[in-house]
């Protein structure tokens, strides 16, 4: 896993959207208090500078130590490196120890987890009573009521693999209640939505397996769907949060 987002550290950077600065402060709202937050499989950090502004710490980690090269350096932000290797005992120490944290965040990551032993120390760490954990993740996609069918058709393979990849975390994550459904826009050119497609690791999983999801043909098509390099839109990320206690968390 750390060695697929290895690969592509530069185009995530580049090509991901940036979360509403409202959605932390309606976290920060849920929690008692404000101190020490985990933001957990952080990339490149733009979560954990997000959260930063409402807790006097933040430890964020990820298994990418090639990720975490292109994380913004933030005063109150303490990065770490986190192999797979590293044991459940090595964690809880590293982030602050039991009944210490007040704000968990996972953004567009949980479905990378082994999810009993995720939830097993996310129960040890969060503050009781009082802490919360947050995990959001993109649905899917939409450009416009004219992109949108052409690319249904015209790239399937690489949207639909993305956007399955993506849903599969509603089913996963046991929270109580539901979910939050939030809409993220970002203007893009062309390009910067290729980067965005090429930045998701079903994309480059298929790569590896020697298919190209986004080969010489889909492109043209895409781009003569979207109506040219040179023109902007707007992509809107169909994004849904859980945030709350895990089921078993006391």
């Amino acid at each position: 896993m750390a060695r697929l987002f290895n690969k592509q550290a530069k185009l995530y950077l580049d090509a991901r959207p940036t979360y509403p600065r409202e959605w932390y402060s309606m976290l920060a709202s849920l929690t008692t208090h404000h101190l020490l937050a985990w933001d957990v499989g952080t990339g490149n950090g733009q979560a954990a500078l997000g959260v930063v502004e409402h807790y006097e710490q933040v430890i964020a980690t990820d298994v990418s130590e090639e990720q975490l090269k292109h994380a913004m350096p933030h005063p109150r932000i303490r990065y770490h490196h986190t192999p797979l290797s590293i044991s459940e005992e090595e964690l809880v120490t590293l982030i602050g120890g039991e009944n210490s944290v007040d704000l968990v965040t996972v953004a567009q990551a949980v479905h990378w987890y082994d999810l009993p032993k995720f939830y097993s120390i996310v129960t040890r760490i969060l503050r009781k009573p009082g802490g919360i954990i947050a995990v959001w993740c993109y649905k899917s996609f939409a450009v416009s009521p004219e992109f949108d069918p052409d690319r249904d058709t015209s790239s399937v393979n690489a949207t639909s693999s993305v956007n399955a990849m993506s849903s599969s975390v509603y089913v996963k994550c046991r929270f109580e209640g539901q979910p939050l459904e939030l809409d993220m826009p970002k203007q893009v050119s062309f390009e910067g939505f290729l980067r965005m497609l090429r930045s998701f690791s079903a994309v480059n999983t298929a790569v590896k397996q020697g298919v190209d999801l986004l080969s010489e043909k889909v492109v043209k098509e895409l781009e003569t769907a979207w109506g040219g390099c040179e023109l902007v839109r707007t992509i809107i990320y169909k994004t849904f949060m859980l945030a709350g206690k895990v089921k078993a968390y006391y």
